[in-house]
């Protein structure tokens, strides 16, 4: 994946409720992806300063820490972990730590559950638009025995994200559910569009046929659907254990999110990651 073997899945530590199921998850992350897990809490000094001892909030992070640790052990006893408390703004201190990290895990602030408001300054949004790795948007509640779910557009971003997908579900011994959304043809313009899903439906076929041979165990099926394709993926996921997607299909830079993968990070009941910052590669065979 184009990142040093020890590089660490950093998890997010904050006081919010999803906190534990955040550490959770990362833990099968990290232990899955034979990678230690580092448990990263943001300490506000202003807010210490505020309170009636120093002490105290700074003691309330170090439990939390503790806490935090305690349950990535019960999750993977042989796990790696360690803990560190880091004066500053937390998105900042992630995006700094995203680019020597394997991956990001990060709760999502609510985020699945707000059906009519479109939450762009929410950290984990903005954690996913300018991370320099895949970054992991956990749900509140634990995510069903299903199939890892990845939206491929055809795009060179979406092709790694592909990658990606075949690794977690082979590292999950869970089957693969890959998906193409076409979008109805506009009537100006003309075009053919039974032609076009069919080149979509053939594309994906292909694409899934070259990743999958590096991961022969993966039992993986190809969806191709003509819809809006965040609905499209927003309702396979419901019945995915883990949704994946590029951060943009045509523009994977940083800063930026494409439409899809908003959809997703703001409604998928399915923990969702993001893929950026991984080196191209080609498969075997391609």
């Amino acid at each position: 994946m184009g990142t040093p073997s020890d590089a660490p899945v950093v998890a997010a530590i904050g006081s919010s409720d999803d906190t534990l199921q955040v550490v959770r998850l990362a833990a099968r992350e990290a232990a899955g992806h034979d990678r230690p897990l580092s448990l990263l809490h943001a300490f506000n000094w202003a807010a210490a300063l505020e309170a009636p001892s120093e002490a105290s909030p700074r003691a309330e992070a170090e439990d939390l820490i503790e806490r935090a640790a305690a349950v990535a052990g019960e999750v993977e006893p042989a796990l790696s972990v360690s803990g560190e408390i880091v004066e500053g703004a937390p998105l900042a201190m992630l995006i700094r730590r995203s680019d020597s990290a394997f991956l990001v895990a990060i709760g999502d602030g609510g985020m699945a559950h707000c059906k009519d408001c479109i939450p762009a300054d929410a950290l984990a949004v903005q954690l996913a638009a300018q991370a320099g790795c895949p970054v992991l948007v956990v749900r509140p509640e634990p995510p069903p025995p299903g199939p890892v779910l990845v939206g491929v557009d055809g795009s060179a971003s979406s092709l790694e994200a592909l990658g990606f997908a075949f690794d977690c579900a082979a590292r999950r011994s869970a089957p693969l559910l890959a998906v193409r959304v076409t979008e109805p043809a506009r009537t100006v313009g003309g075009g053919d569009p039974a032609g076009s899903a069919e080149d979509a439906r053939a594309e994906l076929a292909e694409a899934v046929a070259r990743y999958g041979r590096q991961h022969p165990s993966v039992p993986a099926e190809c969806h191709s659907v003509v819809g809006d394709p965040g609905d499209v993926l927003v309702d396979r996921s419901r019945s995915a254990q883990l949704a994946i997607v590029a951060g943009r299909g045509d523009e994977p830079l940083r800063g930026m999110l494409g439409a899809v993968s908003q959809s997703l990070l703001y409604h998928s009941p399915a923990p969702v990651i993001v893929v950026r910052g991984l080196v191209p590669t080609t498969p075997d065979g391609a």
